[in-house]
C-alpha cells in the first residue's frame, strides 16, 4: 500500500504530512526520520485510536 506525501526543508527540519491527512503533521532531522514519523503517523490515523481524525477527499460535481 502507498500513501502519497508534501514535504519540505524548513531550517534544520524535515516537515510534511500525508496527502489523505492535511490536518497532521509531523518532522525529522533526516528524510529518512520523516519518513519513518509519517508511516507511525498514517498507522495512529488509521487505527482509530485518535478521534475526530479529518480526511480530505474529493467530489465530482459535474
Amino acid at each position: 500500500m502507498k500513501a502519497k506525501y508534501i514535504y519540505w526543508k524548513d531550517e534544520d527540519f524535515w516537515l510534511g504530512y500525508l496527502e489523505e491527512y492535511p490536518d497532521y503533521q509531523t518532522q525529522g532531522i533526516t528524510l529518512e526520520e520523516l519518513n519513518l514519523n509519517l508511516r507511525e503517523l498514517y498507522a495512529d490515523l488509521t487505527s482509530g485510536q485518535i478521534p475526530n481524525v479529518r480526511k480530505k477527499g474529493e467530489l465530482e460535481v459535474a
